[in-house]
């Protein structure tokens, strides 16, 4: 067996290996820092460290989504962690994007039938370096009681039109997502002249580093600027509270171009896979 489970004494090299590796950890280390090792929310994770001096991780959460940051794993390796997933059942899979390719290799797991599987670029932004628009006219607010209700449709749509969730579930999980947002106070609401226009969030925080999520224009407010504004002014709100440093996957071109036009730079490649449950994969 080429892996060994972390234990608390392992978190002192853990968490900088991970922060060295930030554009494709950050999922990684958000869980950690809220959930710790062996917690029992459906985030927590158990994780196995390469056991041979290579440094390299390999984790399953408790709701079933593995997440990797082993860049020196080999073939073999990947196989060995079947023995910590084989008999689970699994939402999806996640990490840098080379890793996540010679996992699937290595274990067969493209197989399986899947709802969503994206190779998205990654972005990054130093703060200091971020281009404001113009938003005149234009605030944000706390995804609060007063949006709700607007914030689970679009989430409803972003989910069947991102996401690939199927049709039946988006609903149910989108308002499980907003309720979320609002207890983490982690996403906006873009307003111009009072009116909401588009969302935007942070999917993942640390004291020193966001990574934006969940941006959403409807469609008949496309094509307006309006996501690189909402996006740039909670950027600002973050590095007013301290925030150095801003990650991002780009879903598409048209988001790439607005990323860029406030500052962001081509980072590496993320993928994020998501598994139909047995039953909608008709198995």
């Amino acid at each position: 067996m080429s892996w060994r489970e972390v234990t608390e004494a392992d978190l002192a090299w853990v968490q900088p290996f991970l922060r060295a590796h930030v554009q494709s950890s950050m999922f990684f280390l958000s869980n950690l820092n809220e959930h710790g090792i062996d917690g029992t929310a459906d985030r927590a994770m158990r994780i196995w460290a390469l056991d041979d001096g290579r440094k390299g991780l390999f984790a399953l959460s408790n709701g079933g989504m593995i997440l990797m940051q082993a860049p020196d794993a080999t073939k073999e390796d990947w196989l060995a962690t079947r023995a910590f997933w084989a008999e689970r059942e699994l939402i999806g899979c996640l990490g840098d994007g080379a890793q996540v390719a010679a996992f699937f290799e290595a274990t067969g797991m493209g197989d399986r039938p899947m709802s969503l599987n994206e190779d998205e670029p990654g972005y990054r932004l130093g703060l200091a370096q971020l281009k404001m628009p113009d938003c005149n006219g234009f605030s944000m607010v706390p995804l609060g009681e007063d949006y709700r209700a607007l914030a689970v449709k679009w989430r409803t749509a972003y989910h069947g039109e991102v996401l690939g969730t199927p049709a039946h579930k988006c609903a149910e999980v989108a308002a499980q997502d907003i309720a979320k947002y609002v207890e983490k106070d982690s996403h906006r609401i873009l307003l111009r002249d009072g009116v909401p226009v588009a969302k935007t969030g942070f999917n993942a925080t640390l004291p020193d580093t966001v990574q934006i999520g969940g941006v959403y224009t409807p469609p008949e407010l496309r094509g307006q600027g309006l996501a690189r504004r909402a996006v740039a002014l909670h950027l600002q709100e973050a590095r007013d509270k301290g925030a150095t440093r801003a990650i991002l996957f780009a879903a598409n071109e048209a988001a790439a171009r607005a990323y860029e036009s406030i500052g962001f730079e081509r980072n590496g490649t993320f993928s994020l896979m998501m598994f139909l449950a047995n039953d909608e994969a008709g198995t």
